[in-house]
């Protein structure tokens, strides 16, 4: 995931998040938030390149792990250290403030 968005899915969720600090951005395509928050998610991905795992995850397509996880609105983006969940942030949030958390996250 050098530098790129990972795409998740029910299948491959568990795994991609099983260790290190992962931020998923739960989103779907008829969401305009999630259309403006998309871009900013792509940038963290340069920018925490093989410190963190940037990830999104089309809800209307795995509305398994989303229904698991209680996410009942989107944007919803969550942090996760060693498969638990550090961090869950609701509707569209600034780069400074999710690279604020992983920051915090990696010093750990």
């Amino acid at each position: 995931m050098s530098g790129k968005t990972a795409e998740l899915t029910d299948e491959n969720f568990s795994a991609a998040i099983a260790s290190g600090v992962t931020l998923v951005d739960f989103w779907a395509s008829w969401c305009p938030p999630c259309r403006r928050q998309g871009p900013i998610v792509d940038r963290l991905a340069e920018t925490y390149s093989g410190r963190a795992k940037i990830a999104k995850m089309d809800t209307d397509a795995n509305s398994k792990t989303a229904l698991e996880l209680k996410i009942e609105n989107i944007p919803t983006l969550i942090v996760f250290k060693n498969g638990r969940e550090a961090k869950r942030l609701v509707g569209l949030t600034e780069p400074e403030a999710l690279s604020a958390v992983l920051d915090r996250l990696l010093e750990r």
